[in-house]
């Protein structure tokens, strides 16, 4: 069963920044490069949201539109790592961030932007 592990969370304030990684593993070989990666988030007594999308090739990338222009996912597959990039960060960018490849998802990990 394919594992996901984010890390890179924590507290900031707003107008700061922090880069998120998912490390996937038990993925079959050549699997990882050709599958989709998703970033999500879910705030306190929320649904959980969509955030940013990168194809196999990391060349055609889609954002929620409150995060556009603020964060940026890449991948880097010879690692089987995914990125998320988020900079001027606001409140409520405040959520558990999770990675998931379509199938799997991992256990999150919380970005706290507050001052």
């Amino acid at each position: 069963q394919v594992q996901l592990v984010e890390s890179g969370g924590g507290l900031v304030q707003p107008g700061g920044s922090l880069r998120l990684s998912c490390a996937a593993s038990r993925f079959t070989f050549g699997s990882f490069s050709s599958s989709t990666m998703r970033w999500y988030r879910q705030a306190p007594g929320k649904e959980r949201e969509f955030v940013a999308s990168i194809n196999s090739l990391g060349d055609n990338t889609i954002y929620a539109n409150s995060v556009k222009g603020r964060f940026t996912i890449s991948r880097r597959n010879d690692m089987n790592t995914v990125f998320l990039q988020m900079n001027n960060l606001k409140p409520e960018d405040t959520a558990v961030y999770s990675c998931n490849n379509g199938v799997s998802w991992g256990q999150g990990t919380q970005v706290t932007v507050s001052s």
